[in-house]
């Protein structure tokens, strides 16, 4: 395996920018996720570093070597798509083997590196079937084991889990896990699902319009974003956003007014901002706390409530918040109701504060979890 690096990597289709400027080093054995919405420019950062795209700006190194202007079959890297493009008049074996014998290895070679992957990822009674008679997670399978037997320096998986059922998601992302444990693979991997890019990621890139927004271990990023999109983006339900004002300010923590009238405490440097500023307030649904206070600063009407397993959702009006609602995570024991008030605080820790750019004001202290 490798390290690879990408320094000013631009890619245009005509006038459009699709890539701006990225720079990113994934470690040798690094298992980096993407992540983004659609269109942020994922999927055409792998086809670049694989070569089926061509770079109009920057640089691409793999292995300490520049691969840029190298075609894509000398680069090193193997990439699966979300179809799994097996060819359907191929058995699994050939393909699995297809690459390999386009680079003239021989065929004991082939055979070797193929049933050692098939029994790997436990395909081995499969190998004389086609993709029709495979199911979902025997057809990913065999695509992850054809990059597999390629022994690349690095692997480039574009969604590869979207197109199973979410029982088969959850068991294949564990083994995934674990393969790449095994295989000490430098691994980029792009996906929409949030529990994957947590779950599986030593590092998540957070990508909008072409552009790194930020870029760090999972729980970071989740506790810390660097912005209102990063924030916003990342966790399910998303981080409540709040309009206010700014009464009191110091380098240890920051008052602000809600719309309404009520105060909320935010242990975060505000001494770059003034009195009067307009703010964003941001706290994430687990970090609502039901109270008694009748003068919580969160209350409202309970709009929707939802019970999923172990959780609850409260969806309550609240004038100020973004859709005109707030939403709070709790026990799936607790006793609300659509139509009833619920009052709810957050702990001063817990609360998040973004400038009138929407950049977050840095935490006070190291207590925050």
């Amino acid at each position: 395996m490798a390290k690879v690096l990408l320094r000013g990597v631009t890619k245009n289709f005509g006038s459009l920018p699709v890539l701006r400027d990225i720079d990113l080093e994934i470690a040798d054995g690094e298992l980096v996720v993407l992540v983004g919405p659609s269109g942020c420019g994922k999927s055409t950062l792998l086809r670049v570093i694989a070569g089926l795209e061509e770079l109009t700006h920057g640089t691409i190194e793999i292995g300490g070597r520049r691969v840029d202007t190298l075609p894509p079959e000398e680069r090193s890297v193997a990439m699966m798509f979300q179809s799994y493009a097996l060819y359907p008049h191929m058995t699994a074996y050939q393909n699995m083997a297809f690459g390999l014998s386009r680079a003239r290895h021989d065929r004991a070679e082939i055979g070797r590196r193929v049933r050692h992957a098939a029994e790997r990822l436990q395909i081995g009674s499969l190998l004389e079937r086609k993709p029709a008679e495979l199911s979902g997670g025997q057809r990913q399978r065999v695509a992850l084991g054809r990059a597999i037997v390629r022994e690349p320096a690095a692997f480039l998986l574009d969604e590869p889990l979207s197109n199973l059922d979410a029982g088969l998601r959850a068991r294949t992302r564990l083994e995934l896990a674990k393969l790449h444990r095994e295989l000490g693979a430098t691994m980029l991997y792009v996906t929409h699902d949030q529990l994957e890019a947590m779950t599986l990621g030593e590092r998540l890139v957070v990508l909008r319009d072409g552009r790194i927004e930020q870029a760090g271990a999972p729980l970071e990023i989740y506790r810390r974003p660097r912005n209102l999109f990063v924030a916003g983006f990342i966790g399910t339900p998303g981080m409540n956003f709040l309009a206010a004002t700014v009464i009191a300010t110091d380098s240890g923590e920051v008052l602000c007014e809600l719309d309404g009238g009520a105060v909320v405490r935010a242990a975060v440097n505000g001494s770059r901002l003034r009195r009067d500023e307009h703010v964003t307030v941001g706290v994430r649904p687990e970090h609502l706390l039901p109270t008694s206070d009748c003068e919580a600063p969160l209350s409202g009407i309970v709009t929707v409530a939802e019970t999923v397993g172990e959780a609850s959702f409260a969806y309550l009006e609240f004038a100020g918040a973004r859709d005109g609602l707030v939403v709070a995570r709790l026990d799936a024991d607790a006793p609300i109701r659509a139509g009833a008030v619920l009052r709810l605080h957050a702990p001063a820790d817990r609360v998040h504060v973004f400038d009138a750019s929407g950049e977050a004001l840095e935490r006070s202290g190291s207590s925050v979890r």
